[in-house]
């Protein structure tokens, strides 16, 4: 039940229903009709409308599904930015949607498939990391991130530097293959000649999706985003949080020799940043 991607096609008096369902959905669950016609300030014949426009069969079924997505999910409708929005109400809603999602993709990871894609990414040679678009924006802060672990790491989100680094690399070196929607045809060719050259694809992506499929370690991060309208949010968050996993996972993995590499850095950086008692 999307009710934010059928906003654009609604009625006007319909979308007084949405906006009233999205700001108050807990509420709706103990509501007759005519009470939310009456919140709505729409007759109960449009509320019926407006739970067809939305894949229900009336009032009762959307009651019911609704109910059990606020089950699944407590904050359901918490993204879904209405007109009627201050700065202050869509802030919460992004930060406790955000907050929802990352506990739902943290509770459904599988921990064996986390300790392979370590055990693959600390063996490895080479670690690089492909996406397109904001699943690029990741895949370089991914890049940063194991740069600092003493791996030799990259990250490519042109298709045809992609194929090339894919037909370069050897047998035991791993790719981590980002993808928001796991459907992209060019980063499903790159990962098919990275398994020809006997390297491993270690794929974050949703569920049931091609690139999942195609992976030699599949990372499952379901994310259902509540509109569509603006940039997808907790998709691109939730799969920060799970390379910070893998980034922590490899850390352990590597123990005091890699602590003494980072407290080196952190020394050698303290040169280029201003510190407190510089006065200039």
């Amino acid at each position: 039940m999307r009710i934010s991607e059928a906003l654009t096609t609604m009625r006007k008096s319909e979308r007084k229903v949405a906006d009233y369902v999205l700001r108050q959905p807990a509420d709706i669950i103990h509501m007759r009709i005519v009470d939310l016609a009456r919140q709505a300030e729409v007759s109960e014949p449009t509320v019926v409308r407006f739970c067809r426009a939305i894949g229900c069969e009336g009032f009762q079924d959307f009651k019911l599904n609704l109910a059990q997505q606020l089950a699944s999910s407590p904050s359901f409708g918490q993204i879904a930015v209405t007109d009627q929005d201050s700065i202050a109400d869509f802030s919460h809603k992004v930060f406790d949607s955000t907050i929802d999602t990352l506990l739902q993709v943290r509770d459904k990871l599988d921990p064996g498939i986390l300790d392979a894609a370590v055990s693959a990414i600390c063996n490895a040679n080479r670690v690089e990391f492909y996406g397109f678009g904001a699943s690029g924006a990741v895949a370089a802060d991914a890049q940063h991130k194991f740069f600092r672990l003493q791996l030799a790491t990259a990250a490519h989100s042109d298709p045809h530097i992609q194929n090339m680094s894919a037909m370069s690399m050897q047998p035991g070196d791993v790719i981590v293959a980002i993808s928001q929607s796991g459907r992209t045809k060019a980063l499903l060719h790159s990962m098919d000649m990275v398994k020809q050259a006997g390297g491993v694809v270690i794929a974050i992506a949703p569920s049931n999706t091609p690139v999942i499929h195609n992976a030699s370690i599949p990372i499952v991060v379901d994310v259902e985003e509540d509109i569509e309208i603006y940039t997808p949010l907790s998709s691109r968050i939730a799969h920060l949080v799970v390379i910070d996993v893998l980034a922590i996972g490899v850390a352990q993995r590597k123990g005091s020799e890699l602590q003494d590499h980072l407290f080196k850095l952190k020394q050698g950086l303290r040169s280029l940043r201003v510190q407190p008692e510089d006065k200039r």
